[in-house]
């Protein structure tokens, strides 16, 4: 008769700095965007998106962080103008981000506003930088999200010679509030933060 071994004890994890201090627990927010914005693996690279519909009602979309900035404090997305969320966006700029990674136990809620930008600079320098793989969504014949009776009639625009630009725009979230939630065993940790210009102020919250 074999007997079973107990099972080995988790080794004790060292205590991170933003367990116990509101710069560090900043810091670790900022870390966590900025790998979001790189690296495809990271669970910050596809937040949830929320607006706020034209009926009233809150809509939800993931998409793909495409850049971080902490100066000035900014997300950037592309996407097609085309899109509902552009619509949304239009009448009521505010809108939300969650994100939730796994293996840091750590959950953003963050409040933004949206800046829309089409046919500027700022489309022009993502647009150069955007693989041929990517620009194929933005050459579909119909905007996002209408119906139609059969998939292949999402057909790319056979005249399209831009390769989808006249489509493509970009929006960038200024964040005016983050919110973050640490899931620990020894006790969970919360934090809010506000924005006033460049200035931060946080505060401990119940978790």
């Amino acid at each position: 008769m074999t007997i079973a071994k107990p099972p080995e004890p988790e080794t004790e994890r060292a205590t991170p700095a933003h367990y116990s201090n509101l710069d560090a627990v900043l810091e670790s927010a900022w870390a966590l965007l900025k790998d979001g914005a790189k690296n495809r693996h990271a669970a910050a690279h596809t937040p949830t998106l929320t607006t706020i519909g034209l009926d009233g009602a809150p809509r939800i979309r993931t998409f793909v962080l495409q850049g971080f900035e902490q100066h000035p404090c900014a997300l950037r997305l592309h996407t097609d103008q085309r899109s509902t969320k552009i619509s949304e966006l239009r009448a009521h700029a505010g809108a939300a981000l969650h994100i939730y990674d796994p293996e840091k136990k750590v959950q953003l809620q963050i409040d933004c506003r949206a800046e829309l930008h089409i046919g500027d600079a700022v489309v022009a320098n993502a647009w150069a930088d955007t693989k041929p793989m990517s620009r194929i969504v933005y050459q579909v014949t119909e905007a996002p999200g209408t119906p139609i009776d059969d998939p292949l009639q999402a057909i790319r625009d056979p005249d399209e010679t831009d390769g989808g630009a006249a489509n493509f725009m970009v929006v960038t979230l200024q964040i005016e509030a983050l919110e973050w939630l640490f899931l620990d065993a020894r006790g969970h940790r919360r934090a809010r933060f506000i924005r006033d210009g460049e200035t931060w102020t946080g505060s401990w919250l119940v978790p």
